[in-house]
């Protein structure tokens, strides 16, 4: 199905609870389950990415498909390693059949594992013989997927001679990784974080209870409204300080004229008038919110320049290539600068038609352009399912908002203004 979203007639007044983290349940699930007596967890997200974790840990078939969860396919390989002569056929969507995993199995082979190609060479589908591993010494490129240094270390424990990781390089998305940590002492499992080493003894996970924090990530498309609307959004759930490195989106967006105000019961985005004139930001850190920023920079007329995007390029689409194309429909010229940045330098070409924005499989492409409708109303929004990935109740909010949204091919509500 597809949207046309028109902005609401009144100044935005918003309380939105958010869902819950779905980074921070995915590490929950597969943590929970390689701990011994452990409790269902009593809250996590219900998305899609989390939907297929929970079915795939408690399935006892041979044939897995996760579909477009690319951290489920990340997590349950490692997971099915370990899973002693258990064999399993791990596979996913296309998409996921065209996501790298060659240097996950690799550094399992490595620790022991047996996981076969049953397509081509370094991608999915699998075939896992679950085994009891080594483990010892491995290395595995830093600049790659925490999602692949997250699944190795989460298993770690189970390795007879547990696990010393080297990180080759420049580490991409640290915070990933150190939420994957934390997580882990929290269940009992002590490690060392010396330079690019991560050292995990041989242990075992105790059961504790998991308090899933509401998702940063989603946060990032309220900022994005509350940016452009100059409106009063209030949030539920965030936790400051938080494991989730996306946090960081509350100072980001005070060089948009975002303010935040933490309290015990939530937090709330205050209109300020204090923009920068450009923004330059080192992204490989918190590498999800790049949409939601570039967006909005573009609205606001605010060149910008992001750095350490190279993770973008195998997310669930091309999000480099993604925001340039749909960008160019809303008739802003970025740059794409090899794989390590994207840019808009303030140039623009005249638009004739009223943008449809594609979203390519994508959730953050849908949710990042809905908020456009604030400066284009009657913008259209194709494939809005896809935000059931992370944040299905997305467009409901919206529509609670005061937002207004109808079928792309429906008749235009009466009054409704179009954009020229």
């Amino acid at each position: 199905m597809n949207y046309r979203i028109f902005p609401p007639e009144e100044m935005i007044e918003a309380a939105i609870e958010l869902p819950l983290s779905k980074s921070i349940s995915n590490r929950a699930l597969i943590i929970n389950a390689l701990t011994a007596d452990a409790k269902p967890i009593a809250k996590v997200a219900h998305c899609d990415d989390t939907d297929v974790m929970v079915e795939a840990l408690s399935s006892q078939s041979s044939d897995v498909n996760i579909g477009a969860a690319g951290t489920a396919m990340r997590f349950l390989t490692a997971y099915f390693s370990v899973q002693e002569g258990r064999e399993v056929v791990l596979d996913g969507s296309e998409r996921m059949r065209q996501r790298p995993i060659k240097a996950l199995v690799d550094a399992l082979r490595d620790c022991g594992a047996s996981i076969e190609y049953l397509g081509e060479e370094g991608f999915p589908p699998l075939k896992i013989l679950g085994r009891k591993l080594q483990g010892g010494d491995v290395a595995l490129p830093a600049s790659i997927s925490s999602q692949y240094i997250s699944a190795l270390l989460m298993i770690a424990p189970l390795m007879a001679q547990g696990l010393r990781l080297t990180l080759e390089g420049e580490i991409m998305s640290r915070p990933y990784i150190l939420m994957t940590l934390e997580m882990m002492r929290r269940q009992g499992v002590e490690s060392e974080f010396d330079d690019n080493i991560i050292t995990i003894a041989p242990s075992e996970y105790r059961y504790a209870d998991i308090d899933v924090e509401a998702d940063w990530s989603a946060a990032s498309y309220w900022y994005e409204i509350a940016a452009l609307s100059t409106g009063m959004v209030s949030l539920k759930g965030l936790q400051s300080p938080s494991l989730q490195g996306d946090s960081k989106i509350a100072g980001y967006f005070e060089h948009l004229g975002i303010n935040t105000q933490f309290s015990d019961e939530e937090v709330v985005l205050e209109p300020s008038p204090e923009q920068d004139a450009r923004l330059e930001l080192d992204m490989s850190e918190q590498p999800d919110l790049v949409q939601a920023l570039a967006v909005t920079c573009c609205m606001l007329r605010i060149p910008f320049r992001f750095t350490g995007v190279e993770t973008l390029r195998i997310k669930e689409t091309d999000r480099l290539e993604a925001l340039r194309v749909e960008l160019d429909k809303l008739s802003f010229d970025l740059s794409i600068e090899g794989d390590n940045a994207i840019a808009w330098y303030g140039g623009q070409h005249p638009i004739f038609e009223q943008p449809s924005i594609d979203t390519y499989k994508d959730h953050r492409m849908a949710m990042a352009f809905a908020p456009v409708a604030l400066y284009l109303p009657g913008v259209i929004i194709n494939d809005v399912e896809v935000v059931s990935k992370s944040y299905p109740d997305f467009w409901e909010h919206l529509a609670q908002t005061g937002f207004v949204i109808v079928d792309a091919d429906a008749e235009i509500p009466e009054d409704t203004e179009m954009a020229e």
